[in-house]
C-alpha cells in the first residue's frame, strides 16, 4: 500500500496515478496540532489496514490535481547515517565511515514534500549540494533491537533528499534549513515493497543523472542502522532513517529541477528556489569540505 498526505493534510491511498481520500477513516482533524495523524496510523496499522482495504472502491482523484505533502511531518526524529557508501567516502576523501561515525539527527522542521520547493539560503560563497537517500520508516516502538529482528520494526520506505551547505561548521547546522529534507512522494509499505536490499536509487538535476547506486552497496545495512540507532535511543512509529548517499553529490541552484527515484517505491521532482534569507552569521566564506 502507498500512503500519502495531500492538499490541506488529508491522508490518502495512492493507486497508480490516482489517490483515494481516506481522511475520515483515520479520524484526522485537519486543524489539529501537532500533525501526528500519520504517526498514529502507522502505530495502529494492524487495526486500520482492513478498514483502508475496504475503501479501495471509493472515488479516486488524479494525482496531477493534488498537492503531495511530506508524509510524516511530525516524525519524532530523522536519523541520518553519513558516509555510508564506499564510493561517497572516496569522493569526499574520508577514511572514517558510518560504521564508526554512527548517525546524526536532522530537525523535523527541515522536512518538506514532493510539491514543495527546496528553498536555498542566500549564501553566495557556499556550495549547496543534493544527496540521494533511501528513507526507512519505523513502524513500532523499539529499544535495543537485535539486527535479526529488524523487519518487525520497519513500516515502509520512501525517497529522501538530504540537502547540505558545504563547509566546516557543525554538520547538523549545515543540513538543518527548512526544506532541506524532502521526503516522498509517499510511503510504500514494507510488505508491498518486498526486499529492500537490492534497490536502485537515482537522482537527476535538470535531466542530468548525478547519482546512481544500489542499496546492496551500503556500508551499514538496514538491519545494522536499526540496531545501532535503537541501542542508543528509543525508536518510535513514524521515525525516519536516512540511509546515506552514494557518490555523485553535487551543487544545486535556484531554478534547478531535482528528480529522485527508487525502484518499486516511486519518484518525485522538486523545484529549487533561491531565497534572500538564511544569512546565518556562522556561514562565512570558507573552503568547501
Amino acid at each position: 500500500m502507498r500512503l500519502a498526505r495531500f492538499n490541506e493534510g488529508h491522508i490518502g491511498i495512492v493507486i497508480g496515478d490516482e489517490i483515494i481520500d481516506v481522511n475520515d477513516l483515520v479520524e484526522h482533524e485537519l486543524q489539529a496540532w501537532p500533525i501526528v495523524a500519520m504517526n498514529r496510523l502507522i502505530a495502529q496499522f494492524d487495526h486500520y489496514r482492513p478498514i483502508l482495504e475496504k475503501a479501495l472502491n471509493r472515488p479516486r482523484i488524479p494525482l496531477a490535481n493534488v498537492k503531495l505533502l511530506t508524509p510524516i511531518p511530525a516524525s519524532s526524529k530523522v536519523i541520518a547515517y553519513p558516509i555510508n557508501y564506499h564510493d561517497h567516502a572516496a569522493e569526499m576523501g574520508r577514511e572514517v565511515k558510518a560504521n564508526n561515525l554512527g548517525f546524526f539527527l536532522k530537525p523535523t522542521s527541515s522536512l518538506s514534500g514532493a510539491s514543495d520547493p527546496i528553498v536555498l539560503p542566500d549564501l553566495p560563497d557556499r556550495r549547496i549540494d543534493h544527496e540521494c537517500e533511501l528513507a526507512i520508516i519505523i513502524g513500532k516502538r523499539g529499544r535495543d533491537i537485535p539486527r535479526e529482528n529488524w523487519k518487525e520494526y520497519v513500516f515502509g520506505y520512501s525517497c529522501l533528499m538530504d540537502i547540505v551547505v558545504r563547509g566546516k561548521e557543525e554538520r547538523v547546522a549545515r543540513k538543518a534549513y527548512d526544506t532541506f529534507c524532502p521526503v516522498g512522494p509517499w510511503i510504500m509499505t514494507a510488505d508491498e515493497l518486498g526486499d529492500p536490499t537490492q534497490l536502485q536509487g537515482r537522482l537527476w538535476v535538470n535531466g542530468e543523472l548525478r547519482q546512481d547506486a544500489n542499496t546492496r552497496d551500503l556500508i551499514v545495512d538496514i538491519p545494522g542502522m536499526i540496531e545501532i540507532a535503537s541501542h542508543i535511543m528509543t525508536l518510535e512509529p513514524g521515525d525516519i532513517i536516512a540511509a546515506g548517499t552514494p557518490a555523485g553529490v553535487g551543487p544545486i541552484r535556484g531554478g534547478d529541477q531535482v528528480k529522485i527515484e527508487f525502484e518499486r517505491i516511486g519518484s518525485m521532482t522538486v523545484a529549487v528556489e533561491q531565497s534572500r534569507g538564511g544569512k546565518a552569521s556562522i556561514f562565512k566564506p570558507s573552503i568547501v569540505e
